[in-house]
């Protein structure tokens, strides 16, 4: 395994339109594989976004053509890709005949456009916050039940989506199989985003001494949605090294594995864990 790795975090405002949406995941990849990122990370729902809970008119399987698109991207620009989530269609079964949900679903690609690893995102978001739309993710998604880190070139990634981040208990297992860095794609709320996205992005790096990699959407999507944006790259010791301050763009920063050996050697808390009743 390399030393490091130049990763990106790609912050774009996706809505309802796919084409326009695709169209600029995709130059923003481009111009972060440009300035030399060989790990990209795309947000939460890069493809189509609009309220929560509403039902996806394109539901997609893992071979579509949304994931052909960037499986053909990853491969000619040679990059290991994170597609942050989109809308994976369920199989039919008998009992499932009248559930329209779907999966919202991480994908990580490899340079040659092969899939590493498919990540369904367990924890589902619903709330109801005084003052905000009330919103119930499971109306349209089915939460997936498995823990996944996907063996990268450089290393194996700890595979979230947004919400997940609230639950530390998913990082620790993610890292004690192995995850060095931690990706939390996001479409994080403007109200709880401006107390809290940080906040948690620092704690589960800092908890783990892992890197974490949160792309993320940021603006307004459609009726009644907006995200916080901030999309960031957190070191093993807490710090922000890389951000988008605003609007649609990439942030760069490497990913130092030879620093997170030392830190994790000096700091050996992940070995000082124990059981508790």
């Amino acid at each position: 395994m390399p030393d490091s790795v130049t990763a990106a975090v790609v912050q774009m405002t996706s809505t309802a339109d796919v084409e326009r949406n695709l169209s600029s995941a995709e130059q923003l990849v481009r111009h972060a594989a440009s300035r030399g990122a060989r790990f990209v990370g795309l947000p939460e729902n890069f493809a189509f976004l609009r309220s929560e809970g509403e039902p996806v008119p394109e539901p997609q399987t893992l071979d579509g053509p949304w994931v052909r698109r960037m499986s053909g991207l990853a491969r000619e620009l040679q990059i290991t890709l994170l597609l942050g989530s989109l809308p994976e269609k369920v199989p039919f079964t008998p009992e499932r005949a009248k559930d329209s949900r779907v999966y919202n679903t991480s994908m990580l690609l490899g340079p040659d456009g092969a899939t590493v690893a498919v990540y369904r995102k367990i924890h589902l978001f619903d709330i109801d916050l005084p003052g905000m739309e009330h919103l119930k993710e499971s109306r349209a998604v089915r939460p997936g039940e498995e823990a996944v880190v996907g063996k990268a070139p450089f290393g194996a990634v700890g595979m979230t989506i947004c919400y997940d981040v609230r639950f530390p208990e998913l990082y620790r297992a993610l890292v004690r199989a192995g995850a060095r860095v931690l990706a939390v794609p996001s479409a994080f709320t403007e109200r709880t985003g401006k107390d809290h996205w940080e906040v948690l992005l620092r704690a589960r790096a800092i908890e783990n001494l892992a890197y974490v990699v949160a792309p993320a959407q940021v603006g307004l999507h459609g009726q009644g949605r907006a995200s916080h944006g901030h999309a960031m790259i957190v070191d093993p010791w807490g710090a922000v090294t890389a951000q988008v301050p605003d609007g649609e763009g990439v942030a760069l920063a490497e990913l130092d594995f030879a620093r997170q050996d030392r830190l994790r050697r000096e700091l050996p808390a992940l070995s000082h864990t124990r059981p508790f009743r």
